[in-house]
């Protein structure tokens, strides 16, 4: 048995006012004349209204059937319209993109990837957050997202590394001038920590066990903040000790105006990756921003994926 829909019969009743025989249209649509004469009798009998006068020698429109004609015409247009807009979006990047990144490494690493992308893809409107929390793409209807740290699975998500982030134990040379480097895990309770957000209920850092392991140290926060930025402005002004990334932080290593403390024992590498909603094709719009941030940041100082 055919399924009738709203739309059974209209396609081909067009057709048929366009080529003048039901042959020609069935030629035209792949189907037999005997179902395309069976669909415009559908449609009839659906309206209630004789659409075509047919004869041996041609077939000629009622007055019903012209008024619906025009009605046709229109609809199967803005249907055309429609499928060519969805193609657009597909193929052409434009429209908004919803981004979230981590606060700090998200001004300072992507960013400029997204103002080059913007520069080239004038069409797109760029809405950007920066949070350090976990978003939930889905239920807050977010494009892409940048994430550090290890990643639960999801069938929903696609999820390309980007790099991993190291990170280090660090002071400022003044506040080492008066206070020294802890040379054990245990001196840490006798210094000044300064420390970002909280991971649960807990402050810690990541350490080297002796196995070469990395276990979540608990330490004693003299100030906490809540971004990195911040924790990195208060740690160069030798206010304490602050385990940070070392993106963020190898500049003023290299240029002295850090010193890094329990060398060898500070670490942990975590992936840094980009997300986005899965789909079965992918917009331009969201294909082009990820192609221009892992483009930014293969040319950029931060560490590859391992």
């Amino acid at each position: 048995m055919e399924m009738v829909t709203d739309f059974d019969g209209i396609p081909e009743f067009v057709a048929v006012t366009r080529l003048g025989s039901f042959t020609a249209v069935a030629a035209e649509l792949g189907m037999t004349k005997s179902a395309v004469g069976r669909a415009v009798s559908r449609l009839e009998r659906r309206l209630g209204s004789k659409l075509l006068h047919r004869t041996t020698r041609r077939l000629v429109l009622t007055p019903a059937g012209e008024v619906w004609l025009e009605h046709c015409v229109a609809a199967l247009a803005e249907l055309d319209r429609g499928q060519s807009a969805l193609i657009l979006a597909r193929d052409t990047p434009g429209g908004e993109v919803r981004i979230d990144l981590p606060t700090a490494f998200g001004r300072l690493f992507v960013m400029p990837a997204l103002l080059e992308v913007a520069k080239l893809y004038p069409a797109l409107q760029l809405k950007v957050s920066f949070t350090d929390r976990e978003v939930d793409l889905l239920s807050e209807n977010i494009d892409l997202a940048v994430r550090i740290g290890n990643l639960d699975d999801s069938a929903d998500l696609v999820a390309r590394q980007l790099g991993v982030q190291d990170v280090v134990i660090v002071g400022a040379p003044s506040y080492v001038a008066k206070r020294g480097l802890p040379r054990t895990v245990a001196d840490l309770k006798v210094h000044d920590c300064i420390v970002g957000r909280r991971q649960g209920n807990r402050i810690v850092w990541l350490l080297k066990q002796p196995d070469g392991s990395i276990a979540r140290h608990v330490v004693f926060a003299k100030h906490e903040f809540q971004d990195f930025e911040t924790v990195h402005t208060v740690v160069r002004a030798g206010h304490g000790l602050s385990q940070l990334p070392l993106w963020m932080v190898q500049d003023d290593i290299r240029e002295g105006k850090l010193l890094t403390a329990l060398d060898g024992m500070s670490g942990g590498k975590v992936p840094i990756n980009i997300l986005w909603p899965r789909t079965t094709v992918l917009p331009a719009k969201i294909r082009v921003v990820v192609e221009g941030i892992v483009r930014k940041l293969d040319t950029s100082r931060l560490p590859a994926p391992r």
